[in-house]
């Protein structure tokens, strides 16, 4: 039995596709597999279902387009094999914790980055007494807000 030549004709498109994403893949350069541990800052117990955002960055620092998204398993880790050598961009967002981000250099076969997330912090206000070294009058107790300059 002889093969259409529709399905021929599909057959090479994709063996051709194939061929061009392989070499494609040749010509990236050196790269690493990544692997990432994300604790809790206050016990250093794993984070489950934390999202590890992956963004390359370009020259002048500026985020490139396409990234990854990975999910932390019930140990707080995951993995991403196949990313290329230079700065890559990481946010990790979990909720009940702050958003993490931090620039890395990737420059080995394989690297482990464990990030520890921190319980948010409460807000900054001026209405209440604070320990404040700079000599204002808040340090002393005066919570009053000033008048404003004309």
């Amino acid at each position: 039995m002889k093969p259409s030549r529709p399905l021929l004709v599909v057959f090479s498109v994709l063996l051709l596709t194939a061929t061009l994403i392989a070499s494609d893949k040749k010509d990236e350069g050196p790269q690493s597999a990544l692997s990432f541990v994300v604790l809790k800052d206050d016990n250093g117990k794993p984070v489950r279902n934390a999202a590890v955002v992956l963004h390359p960055v370009g020259q002048h620092g500026k985020q490139a387009k396409g990234g990854f998204e990975l999910k932390t398993d019930a140990d707080g880790k995951t993995h991403f094999d196949g990313i290329p050598y230079g700065t890559l961009r990481v946010q990790v967002i979990a909720p009940g914790f702050q958003t993490f981000g931090n620039d890395y250099s990737v420059n080995q076969a394989a690297q482990e980055i464990t990030i520890r997330l921190k319980r948010p912090q409460g807000q900054y206000s001026i209405y209440e007494k604070h320990d404040d070294s700079s000599g204002s009058n808040r340090a002393n107790g005066d919570n009053s807000v000033p008048p404003p300059k004309n």
